[in-house]
């Protein structure tokens, strides 16, 4: 016949293992940190000066706006015109500039049929 163990004996079993464990978690960031504190700290080596700052180039023209950038502008003065500055439209026409760069980098990037999409569905 087995040698067959209490249920109390079995509970106090988990539960001693569980406290044994949890006391295991607490003390091991103490005790790296006793570690730590007992060992040298090493000397400090000196700073290097700091680095020269290195003289400004010559500014140069930002690139000329591809002619999808300037067409996407002038449908946009076209349409909301009266309601757009000068400045308005520079800075449209940067970011303009900046959409169509950034699509012509995804179209770049070719995906095979296999390819799946990157994202995760939950519902």
């Amino acid at each position: 016949m087995k040698n067959l163990k209490k249920p109390e004996d079995a509970a106090r079993g988990r539960r001693g293992f569980t406290k044994k464990l949890a006391a295991a978690v607490i003390a091991a960031p103490v005790a790296a940190r006793a570690a730590s504190a007992q060992t040298t700290p090493a000397p400090r080596e000196p700073k290097a000066p700091p680095n020269p700052q290195p003289t400004p180039a010559p500014q140069q023209q930002p690139p000329r706006p591809s002619p999808a950038a300037e067409a996407y502008t002038e449908v946009a003065r076209a349409r909301f015109g009266e309601h757009l500055s000068a400045e308005d439209l520079a800075r449209l026409k940067r970011e303009m500039e900046g959409n169509v760069r950034a699509a012509d980098r995804l179209r770049a990037f070719k995906l095979k049929n296999s390819d799946e999409p990157d994202f995760v569905f939950g519902a």
